[in-house]
């Protein structure tokens, strides 16, 4: 093996934990956004489990956060809830971080 065998090795292996790390950073926010709405619309613990779930699973529509977004204004407005896109935007801001600090103290 040369050096260069060796490196471009390390730099999959290295991608390839980037990505399931931003794949389980984002599964988990998406939990947290999930648990953040169901208390807004004040959901039962178990209506609270099963919306969390509902949220990481309309993640997997299309890329990016859009689908996220779309869900949970729509389930709030339709709950009754004062809410815009901006302040869903801003929670998914403070829920990356919380599920990245999470997801870190975990190791």
């Amino acid at each position: 093996m040369t050096t260069f065998d060796d490196r471009e090795r390390a730099f999959e292996a290295k991608y390839a934990r980037d990505e399931d790390m931003a794949f389980r950073v984002s599964a988990r926010r998406n939990r947290l956004l999930g648990q953040w709405a169901a208390a807004k619309m004040n959901l039962t613990p178990e209506e609270t489990d099963a919306y969390a779930k509902a949220v990481v699973q309309a993640d997997f529509e299309e890329a990016g956060d859009e689908d996220v977004i779309r869900k949970l204004l729509g389930d709030l407005l339709a709950a009754g809830v004062e809410v815009d896109d901006a302040t869903i935007r801003q929670a998914i801001s403070e829920q990356t971080v919380e599920a990245r600090r999470q997801l870190m103290e975990s190791k």
